[in-house]
């Protein structure tokens, strides 16, 4: 999947449009839900806000369910960690590139989400 590059549009916030993109992930989905509710015309920040928001509400349940099961959830957990890293490192690098990368699934739920915003 590649990420597709574009000429975001002018951001609501005052910021420049990459950087709020990137501030979308910068502590997960607390500064997603943030963007969500200050944003009001980027869709490219909006998209990144909604995709932070759906990623890391996701790899805190996922770590919150599965951590409690001996031995399977600590693996688990131990792998996921560093994967959640590399993602969230490439996801605020994509952004501040001016790239809208859609991770499957979410992705295509962040679009449509964000656009109903």
């Amino acid at each position: 999947m590649q990420p597709v590059q574009v000429n975001p549009d002018p951001s609501s916030t005052g910021l420049d449009p990459k950087v709020a993109g990137l501030l979308c992930y910068l502590l997960g989905f607390i500064t997603g839900i943030i963007f969500l509710v200050l944003e009001k015309q980027s869709r490219f920040v909006k998209f990144h806000a909604m995709q932070s928001t759906i990623v890391f509400v996701a790899i805190v349940a996922i770590n919150l369910v599965l951590g409690w099961i001996p031995v399977i959830g600590w693996l688990i957990s131990i792998i996921l960690a560093p994967i959640s890293f590399i993602l969230w490192i490439a996801l605020m690098l994509l952004a501040l590139q001016g790239k809208m990368f859609k991770l499957p699934y979410i992705g295509d739920i962040s679009e449509e989400q964000a656009n109903k915003f």
